[in-house]
């Protein structure tokens, strides 16, 4: 396992319900593609036994596993990162461990890679999620796209492959917040998208509220463009031109037909419109401060408590 040449990353959280039937199915598909791999399962501060289920996994399988135990929840992006800078094989797929993208896929995604491609994404086929969910994700992704100039069919999948050399620029990208699939798009040379099959979450519940999937794409979109600050400069700039006619046209009112009196509702509407675009203004100006805030701290960007597995890279 010194040099394998498939690395497979799953963080983990609250997964405890999960991961037996995650073992069953992985190591089969993983032994089925006669090539030489390890699996790093990363626990991302899980509450639960989580942690305890990784470390008898371990004991079982100790010549393809590794674990990483990480110091607290640092969230899942920051989990795989951690996985990435612990990683040898020479390909990398990254896998969510609820088993919606059954490990079965993975074949499809390293076979792509053997076209030529240096990243390959997953594409969900009749995605098992909610209503709301999917109709979001396409919202966000279009977005997205016109914003950063990333195209990724599917945001959302976590079923992913990259060569070595692209693992090797994100291991030295230090951003405090990003997101790994763009991230990535931004170093290939050769990125390809494949179909991948979905299924119902084997156990347990999304670890994904609405609002973090709205922080999610917030962070993705003020990460990789200058777009939104951009929109808002020439925003501001069409309003202020806009209230500078507004303000002629009543001061020629009042000049020649005389005050307004049963117009001032109509004064507060156009007031209170303006102030929500200056508090959107302030919000959107601090969340690219905040990001510079915390990139400036140097803080580090996860803590390991332990690594079960030899660590020679």
């Amino acid at each position: 396992m010194s040099n394998p040449q498939l690395s497979v990353v799953i963080p983990v959280y609250n997964e405890e319900l999960g991961l037996q039937v995650l073992f069953d199915r992985l190591y089969p598909a993983l032994d089925a593609l006669n090539t030489s791999y390890e699996v790093i399962f990363i626990n991302d501060g899980s509450r639960d036994r989580s942690a305890a289920i990784l470390r008898e996994q371990y004991g079982r399988r100790p010549d393809v596993t590794r674990v990483i135990l990480l110091a607290g929840n640092f969230g899942q992006h920051m989990a795989i990162l951690s996985g990435f800078e612990h990683c040898r094989g020479e390909r990398i797929v990254t896998l969510d461990a609820d088993l919606q993208n059954p490990p079965e896929e993975i074949r499809k995604l390293l076979s792509k890679m053997d076209e030529g491609y240096d990243y390959v994404g997953g594409v969900r086929q009749q995605r098992q999620d909610v209503s709301w969910r999917r109709h979001a994700s396409w919202a966000m992704n279009r977005l997205r796209e016109r914003i950063t100039h990333v195209v990724m069919s599917d945001q959302g999948c976590m079923l992913r492959a990259y060569s070595r050399d692209i693992i090797h620029a994100i291991n030295h990208s230090k951003e405090v917040n990003t997101f790994i699939p763009a991230l990535a798009y931004t170093y290939a040379r050769h990125p390809g998208e494949v179909e991948v099959a979905h299924e119902e979450r084997a156990a347990g519940e999304s670890k994904y509220s609405l609002y973090q999937l709205i922080r999610l794409n917030f962070d993705l979109v003020t990460g990789f463009s200058l777009v939104p600050l951009q929109m808002f400069s020439l925003i501001g700039v069409g309003l202020s031109i806009l209230s500078a006619f507004f303000v002629v046209y009543l001061a020629l009112r009042r000049i020649f037909i005389g005050p307004e009196v049963d117009g001032v509702f109509t004064l507060f509407a156009i007031l209170f419109f303006l102030m929500g675009v200056m508090l959107f203004g302030i919000g959107l100006l601090g969340e690219y401060v905040g990001r510079i805030y915390q990139q400036v701290r140097q803080r580090p960007r996860y803590l390991i408590q332990t690594i079960l597995g030899n660590d020679e890279v």
